[in-house]
């Protein structure tokens, strides 16, 4: 045993074969059989009748050797891969770092499966006040990682540049108080250089709009499909600063009714039926159904004038003019949409309409009553004077882009109605018209998430999602970070917290804004029917499309 001792020595500090050492054993073995063999034979014959057991050890020592010695050198090997390994994932064998170098984590995978849950629905609570829904303040993290035209700046820098929502003072006093971090660690110096793979956390005082207070009737659930019919003024999902005023939100929150799949696309005006697949398996059909235009969508809406009698089909192009303010126009290099349409009723003021969009462009229905030259009534974009004596009749406007986009924007600012544009008031003329321009500072976004929906609505771009893989609600940095916050607790304590007390920080916090009206908040355009091959959904006539509707 010692000799196989000294052997498995010889292989961990030679590194030699296992083979090699076995033949050199093999070959002393022999070499001391030899001697042995000599001396044996002047023995008696008593001796001769003995077994010989002297080989069979030495074969049964070589077996054994070979075993022990190849299962020590595959533990080193395995051993060395492993700190190999380690080193690779920044563990033990972590790059050490030069004097002044940050260590930047590798990004994290998102698993973009993962639909909202009771985690996100507990953020904050609901609340009703003069007929309309309302979301109590929250504190909400903004998370991204760095982008590629951000690298090799400071914070400071792009703080300034893109992040224009709060003036630069804010982000200064907020990076004091442990609110914003950079790879989980609070940044109280925006001077700090970004690079690639940097992840930046933003901690803010969250306040979104009120919707309408009606609530949400499901009119088909079989555990395939669920069918809702929305009110006006409510997303589908979280986009822009809505978040739990969604139908996504008060599904989850109030019945407990999550991963849903939205099949087709209605603007936050816009109410009706609206579709969701329950399951991935149902989606996927869905979608091929949209794709092949076997699904047919009837809308009805009140529009100005006395429409045409007759069925009318309008085959003009749309073009986006304005992704953020979600402005679009009838233009030669627009894409290619058609909409049939029927007058059902005239009162001697307002006609309503029968709509069946054949494709899906954003804006289509709108667009199209309004070239030719019945828009609808109280429609806050393509409705605004701000086009002209002709609302664009023929898609005549008379100004460029930028001019138009200008001079909607200022109409509603000066009616303190840019709410209904989605638009907040510090950035409303500035960004959308860089958006409009194609130029200017961006300001940053959410990246796209497939983990609610697998498409989306018209009153988001795909850019403005909001995902749970990207933006959570989590308690900040420090309990200094948020009033009211003590060491060591969780979201609920944080988000009640915030729902009772103002922030120092926040500016929404410090104005006082009249609350919209329900009337000002529903639009008169309504998806009233949405057929498939072997199914149908339909929801009751809106009261403003009924025949003795009296308009105020």
């Amino acid at each position: 045993m010692l000799q196989i001792r000294d052997a498995l020595w010889k292989v961990a500090k030679e590194r030699i074969s296992v083979n090699e050492l076995a033949s050199r054993i093999l070959l002393r073995k022999h070499i001391v059989m030899s001697k042995t063999m000599a001396s044996t034979e002047v023995k008696g014959e008593s001796e001769e009748n003995k077994p010989n057991t002297t080989t069979a050890t030495s074969v049964t020592d070589v077996n054994e050797f070979r075993e022990t010695a190849k299962r020590k050198s595959e533990e080193e090997d395995y051993s060395e891969k492993s700190k190999r390994g380690k080193k690779h994932r920044g563990g033990v064998g972590k790059k050490q770092l030069r004097p002044g170098e940050r260590y930047i984590p590798p990004p994290q995978k998102r698993n973009p499966g993962v639909s909202f849950s009771k985690e996100h629905f507990d953020e904050t609570t609901y609340y009703f006040e003069g007929g309309l829904r309302k979301v109590h303040p929250y504190y909400f993290d903004f998370k991204t990682y760095c982008k590629g035209r951000w690298i090799g700046k400071s914070l400071l820098e792009v703080f300034r540049s893109e992040f224009r929502a709060e003036p630069l003072e804010y982000y200064i006093r907020a990076s004091k108080l442990g609110r914003i971090r950079l790879n989980e660690t609070p940044v109280d110096d925006l001077s700090v250089t970004l690079r690639n793979n940097d992840f930046l956390r933003n901690t803010v005082h969250r306040h979104e709009p009120p919707v309408v207070g009606r609530p949400l009737e499901i009119l088909e659930d079989n555990g395939e499909v669920l069918v809702v019919d929305k009110p006006a003024s409510m997303p589908v999902h979280p986009c822009g600063r809505f978040r739990h005023n969604t139908v996504i939100f008060i599904l989850g929150k109030e019945r407990g009714i999550c991963g849903l799949h939205t099949v087709h696309r209605l603007d936050r005006l816009t109410s009706g039926v609206l579709l969701f697949a329950r399951t991935l398996e149902v989606s996927q059909k869905l979608d091929v159904l949209v794709r092949d235009r076997q699904l047919e969508k009837e809308y009805v809406c009140r529009v100005k004038g006395e429409f045409p009698e007759s069925e009318i089909t309008c085959v003009e192009p749309i073009l986006v003019v304005s992704f953020k303010v979600g402005l679009c126009r009838v233009h030669p290099k627009g894409k290619e949409c058609r909409t049939v349409f029927k007058r059902l009723s005239w009162n001697g003021h307002s006609s309503v309409v029968r709509c069946r969009p054949v494709t899906g462009r954003t804006h289509q229905i709108r667009v199209h009553l309004q070239f030719l030259g019945h828009p609808i009534v109280n429609d806050p974009i393509y409705g605004s004077s701000a086009w002209g004596p002709e609302m664009a009749k023929g898609g005549l406007v008379g100004m460029s882009d930028e001019e138009l986009l200008k001079a909607i924007l200022e109409e509603h600012r000066s009616k303190e109605s840019l709410h209904l544009l989605d638009v907040p008031d510090e950035v409303a003329v500035s960004d959308a018209l860089s958006d409009a321009c194609g130029m200017g500072a961006r300001t940053p976004r959410p990246e796209p998430s497939s983990e609610v929906c697998n498409s989306v609505s018209s009153d988001c771009d795909g850019n403005d999602i909001d995902q749970s893989a990207n933006r959570v609600a989590v308690s900040p940095a420090s309990s200094e970070a948020v009033p009211g916050q003590t060491e060591g607790s969780g979201d609920k304590s944080c988000n009640s917290a915030a729902t009772n007390a103002k922030d120092p920080l926040c500016s929404e916090c410090k104005i006082v804004r009249p609350d919209p009206t329900e009337k000002e908040l529903i639009m008169y355009l309504h998806a009233l029917r949405y057929k498939g091959p072997d199914f149908e959904y339909t929801t009751r006539l809106p009261d403003w499309a009924k025949d003795d509707w009296v308009e105020d």
